[in-house]
């Protein structure tokens, strides 16, 4: 007797029963079959959601984000099985997503009145993944939680140096608050470098804009951060910016992490976000942040930070920041 099922006999006979619409099926990151954090060594990416807001210092939401950009993805997934090989019509490269292997290993466990024990959560989560030689990409959360995940990527993959590019409007090199504390989504990169994970002539910044202590500038020549406000991206271009920021941060270091805060985008393109700033990147300037990026065999690790999708009911951020992360990714391991 046949083991075909009924199922089995429907899908073979049928034209189309294989293409997966965008807003049907399970939602794992571009639609990426599930797995075990402890079994990703066979990817190129494997994907980490961080539900967790407790650390930011204006509007919450960013623990919805993870689920959010994992939803929009599944329209490139839909895409590139529909449609097989694909055209970038922006960089018109061809695409093949059957070179892109990507599982996603759900949520991290977080607790929401405990960011010791949440950040340790992201540390061995992030280690395991980037221990097998699988590029760990975190999705969501505020970003106090890229301090915990760069310290896991160090350690999993074994580094003695990392470089740290963020494209963000903020600095986060807040060292504490009168309100906050030491610990808050101000303060991740003043925790990477005081860490020693990272020195500030590896941290190089872009989009930064709003206001910073009255003593900044001074701060960031001292210290030899490489800092590219908004102003510099308008004034040299955003890819010339990227470009020399990757190869500063790469510089001496034995691979670099790239964190992306989705407020590095302007609110008028990306308003679902906890702490908006008027005047960043467009849409084509941000898709080309991830573009020149992904030119550089030493980025080894991503994350998208401040996704809050509530802010924004058009749906648009978490489009745009599963647009970004699939653009990195498809430039690493699909062209």
């Amino acid at each position: 007797m046949s083991d075909r099922t009924p199922a089995d006999r429907f899908r073979e006979r049928t034209t189309g029963a294989d293409v997966e619409l965008a807003y049907a099926g399970l939602d794992t990151f571009l639609k990426a079959d599930a797995s075990d954090v402890n079994g990703v060594g066979s990817a190129d990416a494997a994907v980490l959601g961080v539900p967790y807001d407790g650390a930011v210092s204006n509007r919450p939401g960013a623990r919805y984000g993870p689920s959010a950009v994992r939803d929009a993805s599944a329209w490139w997934a839909y895409l590139s099985g529909y449609k097989g090989g694909l055209t970038n019509m922006r960089t018109g490269e061809q695409v093949d997503y059957s070179q892109l292997s990507v599982l996603d290993c759900g949520d991290v466990p977080v607790f929401p009145m405990d960011y010791e024990t949440t950040a340790e959560s992201i540390r061995t989560h992030v280690s395991t993944v980037a221990e097998q030689g699988t590029m760990p990409v975190m999705l969501g959360r505020d970003h106090y939680c890229t301090f915990p995940a760069v310290t896991g990527f160090v350690e999993g993959a074994d580094l003695d140096s990392v470089g740290l590019v963020q494209i963000d409007a903020h600095t986060d090199t807040s060292s504490e608050s009168a309100v906050f504390g030491s610990h808050f989504h101000g303060s991740p990169t003043h925790h990477i470098v005081d860490s020693g994970l990272a020195e500030y002539d590896n941290v190089s910044q872009v989009g930064i804009r709003g206001y910073e202590s009255p003593a900044f500038f001074e701060f960031a020549e001292e210290e030899g951060l490489n800092l590219y406000t908004m102003n510099a991206v308008k004034e040299r271009g955003v890819e010339a910016v990227v470009r020399e920021a990757v190869e500063r941060a790469a510089e001496g270091t034995d691979a670099v992490y790239v964190t992306f805060d989705i407020d590095a985008v302007d609110p008028a393109v990306a308003p679902g976000t906890g702490t908006p700033e008027a005047g960043g990147l467009s849409s084509d300037q941000a898709l080309t942040v991830m573009e020149t990026l992904g030119e550089y065999d030493a980025v080894n690790a991503v994350d998208l930070m401040e996704v809050a999708p509530d802010y924004d009911p058009a749906e648009g951020t978490q489009r745009l920041g599963a647009y970004l992360l699939v653009t990195l990714l498809e430039r690493l391991f699909a062209e």
